[in-house]
């Protein structure tokens, strides 16, 4: 319990900033080889501790805006700044460093199935050369502040669902990242675990963590009151704070 509060101690102090966005995209279009738009003059800003719902259907823009975010594409008109950092103009051995501040959960867990629960955490942080020592002081602590704390010898094959996204949620949080982006958590999820992961993001976000969630569960959005951006074939068609989901059908 020491241990879990210790964590989310050391988060409270993520959102602190000279600068009041962390995300400040202006008149950002991409455009891919094919010739088709995945934005198409998209201005948004973010501040720093928020949690933001980014809805839309399939071909709206989603993917292009989250590897936009992560500097896995670029902008072909517009500006890009995340973190303080002018991603058009970001040296490419810089992008490693710019992404240590990010952690990332996807709809399909990504987990190592030839480790376990605690080295499938322990690997972000081996990544960034934590020592050995604070490495076995974090790894636990975050297990516990997800609620897997007598999980950790287990093979993620052997976890629920549920449990393998907590164990990803773990892995993107050991490192105590100041953005977190989360691409479809619960689309695998029945609702009782995706009404916890939730909570577990809404909890992570009181602590100063920046979040951001792209989904299509219109219920969770509903329920969660949040900024709520919709997208339609690239572009921005609502921003809503405290919003909701949009139908277009």
């Amino acid at each position: 319990m020491a241990e879990e509060k210790a964590v989310k101690k050391k988060r409270r102090k993520r959102g602190a900033t000279s600068d009041k966005y962390i995300i400040n995209m202006e008149g950002v279009e991409h455009e891919y080889d094919s010739g088709s738009r995945g934005l198409d003059g998209v201005d948004l800003k973010i501040k720093y501790g928020e949690f933001v719902f980014i809805v839309g259907d399939s071909g709206s823009g989603k993917s292009t805006l989250i590897k936009l975010l992560l500097r896995e594409l670029e902008a072909t008109e517009g500006s890009v700044n995340v973190l303080g950092y002018d991603l058009n103009r970001i040296r490419h051995r810089k992008i490693p460093q710019f992404r240590r501040k990010i952690g990332i959960v996807f709809q399909d867990f990504r987990l190592l199935k030839d480790m376990n629960v605690y080295e499938n955490v322990a690997f972000a942080q081996r990544i960034i050369q934590v020592p050995t020592k604070q490495m076995r002081k974090n790894v636990p602590a975050i297990l516990a502040s997800v609620g897997l704390a007598d999980k950790y010898k287990t093979n993620p094959s052997d976890l629920s669902g549920g449990e393998q996204q907590r164990v990803a949620l773990a892995r993107a949080l050991v490192n105590e990242p100041t953005l977190l982006l989360c691409d479809e958590p619960t689309g695998n999820l029945d609702p009782k675990n995706t009404r916890e992961i939730m909570q577990i993001l809404d909890e992570v976000n009181q602590t100063g963590t920046t979040v951001i969630v792209v989904t299509h569960n219109s219920e969770i959005v509903n329920a969660m009151q949040k900024r709520v951006i919709t997208l339609k074939k690239g572009v921005i068609i609502s921003d809503e704070e405290k919003g909701a989901y949009i139908d277009e059908d």
